[in-house]
């Protein structure tokens, strides 16, 4: 059983901005201290064999200047790669590119993962579904992580598909999304906007048809 409260509470979440050469960027930041050692949780990030047992399949080049392919997911750019604290990739999704950096550093207790999720995102965009439309997604990626760390076994699909539409899993979502609205508060959105954008975003997530939840 998932100790939803303990996993929910581990992780920090951040909203910022960031001028990259093709214009000011939303930065999306979420990072969980992992009782590992770093070259642990370095391998279970980068290595091929283990990362289906906790996030998706991946195939490619997984070298700088390599391109990947998650399943039935994003694919994009190995930009940079420093074994064992960090790599920067594009994150290319519905013929749209971001970027993700992922950052590991020893600390008392562990290792602390950090991964910044950088986009374009436009405001009209934003106002409706704010950073939860993103930031429930690497919740449940850190989630991943967490359950696989210690023994380096994984969760069967359908197992984790189960779960995701169990209560205990509605739970998950709905208090990720209220996290993300706390953090979208704290960086200057209106705290109305802020709400009525993660209750869309909790609907959109939990199955939980709201007035103005978008279409599944």
């Amino acid at each position: 059983m998932i100790n939803v409260d303990q996993q929910i509470n581990a992780v920090e979440r951040a909203i910022g901005s960031r001028p990259l050469s093709a214009g000011q960027a939303r930065t999306l930041t979420i990072s969980q201290t992992y009782d590992a050692t770093i070259d642990d949780v370095w391998d279970a990030c980068t290595n091929p064999e283990r990362l289906p047992r906790w996030f998706l399949p991946v195939t490619g080049d997984l070298r700088p200047g390599g391109h990947y392919q998650l399943q039935d997911n994003a694919n994009g750019t190995i930009e940079t790669c420093q074994p064992p604290t960090g790599f920067n990739a594009t994150w290319e999704f519905f013929g749209e590119v971001s970027w993700v950096e992922v950052r590991l550093a020893e600390i008392p207790g562990g290792t602390r993962l950090t991964l910044e999720h950088l986009a374009h995102i436009d405001d009209e965009r934003w106002a409706e579904f704010g950073p939860g439309a993103v930031g429930i997604g690497w919740d449940l990626t850190l989630l991943g992580l967490a359950l696989h760390l210690p023994a380096g076994v994984g969760v069967a699909k359908t197992d984790s598909e189960a779960w995701s539409t169990s209560e205990e899993g509605r739970d998950f979502m709905s208090l990720s999304s209220d996290r993300w609205r706390d953090a979208s508060v704290a960086a200057g959105t209106d705290a109305a906007r802020a709400a009525a954008a993660a209750e869309r975003t909790t609907a959109f997530y939990t199955g939980v048809p709201t007035e103005d939840a978008p279409a599944t």
